[in-house]
């Protein structure tokens, strides 16, 4: 079924569902099922599961010389999205990245997604390497997410890259995308930011996932500024307990995401990561609480592979 006829089935009521890693390579399924059956008695619709390109590393030979090597420490996302689909009958929903991709990649990835029966997709430009400064898209693949919305739009209308195919299937995906309510660390403002998300809906985006944020407040102006900008579609809000004092530096650091002082004041205080994961557990807890006063669609945790903080939260909440 399709995120937005989730919500349409809801009927108002906000729904809970979770984003996960596929585990690092040597690793098993079971490992990704032990996180996940505690968050099934929560009625999720849906899983994401994130997609992880390959990077490169160059290992010196013992000549002196090197050798470029392919790396990618968390394959999988295909293969996990069908096992969770048949194990426990919930749709999974696989990112699917611009980075790594050729347009070819992308078609054939998408039949790929659509003979296993999903129904849905995220699509996201993603990250650079860690050997790039900035982001670089594969030769004849695109640069932006707006350029992969397209693709996968175009699949839904049976246009295929082929142009002598004839009587060509049609998919039919519903499309996500992200929504960054501190606006994306590349964009100049959040004006500027959500113009592209705007591009993204007008070529067939359904939905927004928003990046972790840690103020309501945030989150609220950006829906409004959204909504003023003409853009209707339903806006998830993606939530993160902080676990470790690390994350305090980590976070901003890496998402480019403001954490309230109150926040930060009560980390600081905490005397082990014990104590540092009952704050955060408690603060997605006050923060859920709100959004779903406040009528959200689906209130979407990023659990980063482990679903113990998650499942505290969700019993305090739904």
């Amino acid at each position: 079924m399709k995120v937005i006829e989730h919500l349409e089935k809801a009927n108002g009521a906000s729904l809970f569902s979770f984003e996960i890693l596929p585990p690092l390579k040597g690793d098993t399924i079971e490992s990704i099922f032990k996180n996940i059956d505690p968050l099934m008695e929560f009625n999720p619709p849906f899983i994401d599961v994130t997609y992880h390109r390959e990077e490169y590393v160059y290992k010196e030979l013992g000549d002196g010389l090197l050798k470029k090597q392919v790396v990618k420490k968390r394959p999988g996302t295909v293969g996990i999205c069908a096992a969770i689909q048949n194990k426990y009958q919930v749709d999974a929903i696989p990112h699917i990245l611009c980075g790594g991709f050729t347009k070819e990649d992308t078609e054939n990835f998408l039949i790929d997604l659509d003979f296993l029966g999903i129904d849905n997709v995220v699509a996201l430009r993603g990250d650079a390497v860690k050997s790039e400064t900035y982001f670089k898209p594969e030769k004849d693949g695109h640069a932006y997410a707006s350029e992969l919305v397209t693709q996968i739009e175009n699949l839904n209308k049976g246009r295929y890259l082929d142009d002598d195919l004839q009587n060509s299937s049609k998919t039919d995906f519903c499309i996500g995308v992200a929504g960054y309510p501190e606006k994306h660390m590349e964009a100049p403002s959040l004006d500027s930011d959500i113009h592209f998300l705007k591009k993204k809906i007008k070529n067939g985006a359904n939905y927004v996932i928003t990046q972790m944020f840690f103020d309501n407040q945030k989150y609220f102006e950006f829906v409004e500024k959204c909504r003023e900008e003409g853009i209707t579609v339903p806006i998830i809000p993606g939530l993160k307990p902080i676990s470790t004092k690390k994350q305090l530096n980590l976070i901003p650091h890496r998402f480019k995401v403001d954490l309230p002082d109150a926040l930060v004041k009560e980390v600081v205080n905490c005397k082990s990561n014990a104590e540092v994961r009952q704050v955060g557990v408690e603060w997605c807890i006050a923060q859920s609480k709100e959004l779903q006063q406040k009528g959200v669609p689906i209130l979407h945790y990023y659990s980063m592979g482990r679903s113990t903080n998650i499942q505290k939260i969700a019993e305090a909440v739904f």
